[in-house]
C-alpha cells in the first residue's frame, strides 16, 4: 500500500484550480461526514464517526503549543498535529508560525498520505462555510475581516461557487499588511480564463484600513451593503458596532454572518449584542410590529457544539446556552428544500418576503410542544436509529429539529434522550430552508478534525487522478 504525500505547494495548486464541479464534490464530501457527526452516534464501538477532544502540550522554553487533533470515520483516521506560538508565550520569544500536518491511515491502520496543514486548514474551513453560502438565495456583495489565509480561502471558494453573482469584495484589515499585498496578488494574479469561468470578472475589490479618514462610515456601509460577512482575525474584541446591524436599518437585511479567526475563550470577533439579538425569543404571538425586519433563526450555528461551548469567546461571552445553538451538521441536508425555497421566492412579491417574521416567531425553534418535521428525506440515511437528543439541555425546550442527534461517548445513559421523529409539517420546513437562503444566520466556528480528515482524503483522491505528489509505493507493506 502506498503513501501519499503533499507539500502545500502541490495542495494549493491543486486547490486553485478546482473546478466548479469538483468544488461541489468536496462540499457534498464534507456535508455528509458533518450530517453523519451531528445525527449519529460518537461510541467508538458502535459510530461511524468520532470525534475526541484535542490535547495540547506547552514549552515554556519555545513559547510554542502543540495541538493533537484525531478523528475517525467509516473512510479512516487521522491526526493533525500543530504548533503555534502559545498566547501566554513569553513575549520577547520569536513568534511562531503556524505549522504542522495530516496524517491520514486506512481502516485498517496502515499510513496512506501525510499532507501539510497549512493550506489544507483554511481550505477546510472556508469549505464548511460554504456549505451555508451555497443556500444563499443573494450573494452579491463580500464583507471580509481580515486579509490572512482563512480570508483569502473564504474568498476564493466564494468566487469559484457563486462567482457569477459576486460584485463587489470589501476587505477590512487593521494595516495594509503583507499579509493583505499577498492576497491581493494572489486574486490578481488568477488567470483571466478562470475569472471568466467562475463569472467574476467584473467583481471589484477594495481594502479599507482605519487610517482612512472616513472609516467608520465606510465600515458601516461595507456591512450594510454585505450578502455575506467573513470575520477571519483572531482578535479579542467585537471588529465592528453591533448596532451597525441590530438596529432598524440594519435588520432590513438578511445575512449570512461567518465568524472562524477567534478559536479561544479570550477572543471576540462578533460583538455581544448581535448574538443576543440573533437568539432573542419571542412569546407566543409576539409580532415585530410594522417593522420588516430580516428573518432570525433564533439560534447560532457552530460546528461543534461541545467546542463552542468551551472555546468560543463570542458564544461563553454572550452566555448562550446549548438549545441557543445549532450544529451545521443538522442543518446541512436540507438543500433541496433549499433549493424548492428559491423557487418559490423568485414567484413572490417583496411584500410577501418581508412578512416572514411576523406570520413564524423566529422559526420558533424553541418550542416544545411541536417539532420541526424531518428534511433531509433519503440524504441523511439515519432512519430512526439515532438518540434524539445528546445531553439533558436539548430536551424540553430544546430546538425541536429534524434530526436525530447524536449521542456522545463521553455521556451516560442517563443523559440521552429518546425521543421519536416528528411527523411531516411541510410549512416549517419550507420556513426553515427560507430562514438560510435569506434570512439572518450566524455561523461561528472553532474547527474540527474530522473536517481535516474528510477534506485531506479528498485531496490525496483528486492528487493521483491529476498526478500530483509524491508516492511511496509499499511503505506499509
Amino acid at each position: 500500500m502506498s503513501l501519499t504525500v503533499l507539500s502545500d505547494e502541490q495542495i494549493r495548486s491543486l486547490l486553485e484550480n478546482l473546478s466548479h464541479e469538483e468544488a461541489e464534490g468536496f462540499i457534498r464530501t464534507l456535508r455528509n461526514a458533518l450530517h453523519e457527526y451531528s445525527t449519529g452516534t460518537q461510541s467508538i464501538a458502535d459510530g461511524v464517526v468520532h470525534q475526541p477532544e484535542r490535547t495540547s502540550v506547552h514549552s515554556n522554553t519555545t513559547g510554542a503549543t502543540t495541538l493533537f487533533m484525531p478523528s475517525y470515520s467509516a473512510l479512516g483516521h487521522a491526526v493533525k498535529v500543530v504548533t503555534l506560538s502559545s498566547p501566554s508565550a513569553d513575549p520577547t520569544l520569536p513568534a511562531i508560525t503556524p505549522t504542522g500536518s495530516v496524517t491520514l491511515y486506512s481502516p485498517q491502520g496502515p499510513p496512506l498520505g501525510f499532507l501539510n496543514a497549512k493550506t489544507l486548514t483554511a481550505f477546510r474551513t472556508a469549505l464548511a462555510s460554504s456549505c451555508l453560502l451555497m443556500k444563499r438565495t443573494s450573494v452579491r456583495t463580500l464583507t471580509v475581516f481580515g486579509s490572512g489565509l482563512q480570508a483569502y480561502w473564504h474568498i476564493r471558494l466564494a468566487l469559484m461557487l457563486r462567482g457569477d453573482t459576486i460584485r463587489q469584495v470589501y476587505i477590512i484589515n487593521r494595516r495594509f499588511s503583507e499579509s493583505a499585498r499577498d492576497t491581493f496578488k494572489k486574486i490578481y494574479g488568477i488567470p483571466t480564463e478562470i475569472k471568466q469561468r467562475e463569472g467574476w470578472e467584473q467583481a471589484h475589490f477594495s481594502l479599507l484600513t482605519p487610517g482612512y479618514g472616513e472609516f467608520d462610515r465606510l465600515q458601516r456601509d461595507h456591512l450594510r451593503a454585505a450578502d455575506v460577512i467573513y470575520c477571519c482575525t483572531p482578535s479579542t474584541e467585537g471588529l465592528f458596532d453591533a448596532s451597525i446591524l441590530t438596529n432598524h436599518e440594519g435588520r432590513k437585511k438578511g445575512r449570512l454572518i461567518v465568524a472562524v479567526g477567534s478559536y479561544t475563550p479570550q477572543m471576540h470577533e462578533l460583538p455581544r449584542e448581535l448574538l443576543i439579538q440573533a437568539t432573542k425569543s419571542h412569546s407566543p404571538g409576539h409580532h415585530l410590529h410594522y417593522h420588516k425586519h430580516a428573518t432570525e433563526g433564533g439560534v447560532i450555528v457552530v460546528d461543534t457544539l461541545d467546542g463552542a461551548l468551551k472555546e468560543a469567546g463570542e458564544i461563553i461571552d454572550a452566555g448562550l446556552e446549548p438549545k441557543q445553538l445549532v450544529e451545521l451538521g443538522e442543518l446541512v441536508m436540507i438543500h433541496r428544500l433549499a433549493k424548492e425555497e428559491e423557487e418559490s421566492l423568485a414567484s413572490q412579491s417583496s411584500t410577501e418576503t418581508s412578512s416572514i417574521s411576523d406570520s413564524f416567531d423566529k422559526l420558533d425553534f424553541a418550542s416544545s410542544s411541536t417539532g420541526i418535521s424531518t428534511v433531509s428525506g433519503s440524504d441523511s440515511g439515519s432512519g430512526g436509529k439515532r438518540s434524539s437528543s445528546r445531553s439533558p439541555s436539548r430536551r424540553g425546550s430544546s430546538i425541536s429539529l429534524p434530526f436525530h442527534r447524536r449521542s456522545s461517548s463521553q455521556l451516560t445513559s442517563d443523559d440521552r434522550g429518546h425521543g421519536q421523529p416528528q411527523p411531516q409539517q411541510p410549512t416549517r420546513d419550507n420556513h426553515l430552508a427560507r430562514w438560510l437562503s435569506v434570512g439572518n444566520v450566524i455561523y461561528k466556528s472553532v474547527g474540527l478534525g474530522l473536517m481535516d480528515l474528510v477534506v485531506g482524503f479528498e485531496i490525496v483522491r483528486l492528487a493521483k487522478e491529476k498526478g500530483l505528489g509524491s508516492h511511496v509505493d509499499g511503505f506499509s507493506s
